[in-house]
């Protein structure tokens, strides 16, 4: 197979070349995987010379352009309340050279930090300027053009939480994840969104939970409803971390220990 590289000026010039052989080269932890294992169709990469890096406050939502990489992320004073989640995404190696923008692209059982994006609120800004929310975006993110930026919500202190569930600790791939948004915590919750990572093809909302949450305390009995409910609307599979029999067992359990906020077993 022969490879060619291609390095443009801007974002742009970047995604008026695209055609479908060819892959948007960011941090590299999905495409060089796909290079090294030769997956057909992939003939040509398109990379930008210094893509933008910034991260910044946009009065309540904080914008992070598409190649922000995590370890940005976990150095960034604006985003300190995703460094939790940016720390979960591999080894210091990986965090160097994964970005936001590639995450968003990440199959299953990879993806946890667009779960936290998708519990934000998080919107996607394209390079031709339009604008989409999270939600849609993922479920049509095959052909998306290229991402430019995105922006979430910025919680209040407490109101962000973030799980992720790995049968190898610290670094392992996700058997889940779970990011909650929950304005009010820990009294009475409004407008609660639940996300969870490898739960389905991309991460999904939990809106039945959601739904039930609403007005209730983040309490034994406040949340009980809740977790009966925690995995409606979710598809997920088996794969060789987990069955999605024993993913559904086990994801009211971990929501329960989000909600509540409980210590993470070690």
């Amino acid at each position: 197979m022969t490879l060619t590289v291609e390095t443009y000026g801007t974002l742009a010039e970047a995604n008026a070349a695209r055609r479908g052989d060819s892959r948007y080269l960011a941090g590299g932890t999905l495409v060089m995987r796909d290079l090294n294992y030769a997956v057909p169709g992939l003939s040509r990469v398109l990379r930008v010379s210094n893509p933008p890096r910034a991260i910044r406050q946009q009065g309540e939502r904080l914008s992070m352009d598409a190649g922000v990489t995590m370890a940005d992320v976990i150095e960034s004073r604006e985003a300190a309340f995703l460094a939790p989640v940016a720390r979960s995404v591999g080894g210091p190696a990986v965090r160097n050279m994964a970005t936001v923008g590639g995450n968003l692209f990440a199959a299953h059982p990879y993806g946890d930090f667009t779960a936290a994006l998708l519990a934000l609120d998080g919107e996607v800004q394209f390079v031709d300027g339009r604008t989409q929310p999270m939600e849609a975006f993922l479920a049509e993110r095959d052909r998306a053009p290229l991402v430019a930026s995105i922006t979430m919500r910025m919680p209040r202190t407490g109101e962000f939480r973030f799980r992720k569930v790995a049968r190898v600790k610290p670094k392992g791939v996700s058997v889940m994840s779970i990011a909650a948004w929950l304005p009010g915590a820990p009294m009475r919750v409004s407008q609660v969104r639940i996300a969870f990572g490898a739960m389905g093809p991309t991460p999904l909302r939990a809106r039945a939970a959601e739904q039930v949450l609403e007005g209730k305390v983040l309490d034994a009995s406040g949340i009980e409803r809740a977790l009966s409910v925690a995995t409606q609307g979710l598809a997920p599979v088996d794969d060789a971390l987990a069955s999605a029999w024993y993913r559904n067992e086990v994801a009211p359990v971990h929501l329960r220990r989000l909600l509540l906020d409980e210590e993470p077993e070690p």
